[in-house]
């Protein structure tokens, strides 16, 4: 305490000068409309310039995780690759028969430019569109998972249809199994999605892994969604599950819309008229 004393005695005429300066630019800026845009256009470039630093900052501080998903992504494809080279191993020559392995996806890498999560309705934003071959009903996924399905695309932009949206119905089953039911979400919690419709008989348990059944023309078989948390037992009509999704819906980066290129055949022959 007696230092802070002796501090104000020593310093106290420099200390009063601040003052009145403070006042001083204080009156000046408040009365005269001249320097008072001087000083606002000041502190917006000043402001601008730390906004975009802190903009710089974050996105150095998040490449990190995007390196983490890029080489877990790469594990994973070389391990599909490694896969096929032991099937093929022992082969003296591999005929590839173009039926049998006939290409049924392509995957065209986006990023989120935009993205809501706490809506009821919740929606993002990629930048590739039509230009890309990106349109209407295509997956998005990312290496931990489903994300949405895309809505509405533009030249070089789509939006896409989160699956943390209350008109979100995605076919999805118990990894390992053909017990299916309708993924969806009841709008509360950002990280939790819920599975109704299931089989009574489903053997379901906490800690069991859910995936995209592969019924409709969007998602392959067998994309991650996530795992169960909470069985609802006093929902007994719907057996609806909490599931804990593996993406965190509010830290979106890069993604993969999927294309089906057999989808339009598909649809075709489900509308022909058998009578």
């Amino acid at each position: 305490m007696q230092q802070l004393i002796f501090f104000f005695q020593k310093f106290r005429y420099f200390l009063f000068f601040l003052c009145l300066q403070g006042i001083a630019l204080t009156l000046t800026f408040n009365n005269l409309a001249f320097q008072k845009s001087k000083f606002v256009n000041s502190a917006n470039l000043v402001t601008g310039r730390i906004y975009d630093a802190s903009s710089y900052f974050s996105e150095y501080l998040n490449l990190k995780s995007e390196n983490i998903l890029l080489s877990q992504e790469n594990t994973r494809l070389k391990n599909i690759l490694e896969k096929n080279i032991a099937t093929h191993s022992n082969m003296d020559s591999v005929v590839v028969d173009s039926l049998k392995y006939h290409q049924k996806y392509t995957f065209t890498d986006a990023k989120v430019i935009n993205n809501t999560y706490t809506k009821q309705f919740n929606f993002l934003t990629i930048n590739k569109g039509k230009n890309q071959g990106v349109s209407k009903e295509m997956a998005v996924i990312n290496s931990k998972g489903i994300i949405g399905i895309t809505d509405n695309s533009s030249k070089n932009y789509t939006r896409v249809q989160s699956i943390l949206n209350r008109n979100s119905k995605i076919n999805a089953r118990l990894k390992n199994s053909n017990y299916f039911g309708s993924l969806g979400w009841n709008g509360l919690n950002y990280s939790i999605a819920q599975l109704s419709d299931l089989p009574r008989q489903a053997p379901i348990k906490v800690g069991d892994t859910i995936e995209t059944g592969g019924k409709s023309t969007i998602f392959p078989e067998g994309v991650l969604i996530g795992t169960i948390s909470k069985i609802n037992k006093e929902n007994t009509a719907d057996n609806e599950v909490d599931i804990t999704l593996f993406n965190d819906m509010s830290n979106l980066g890069f993604v993969y819309v999927i294309k089906n290129l057999d989808k339009e055949e598909i649809k075709l022959l489900e509308t022909i008229d058998n009578e």
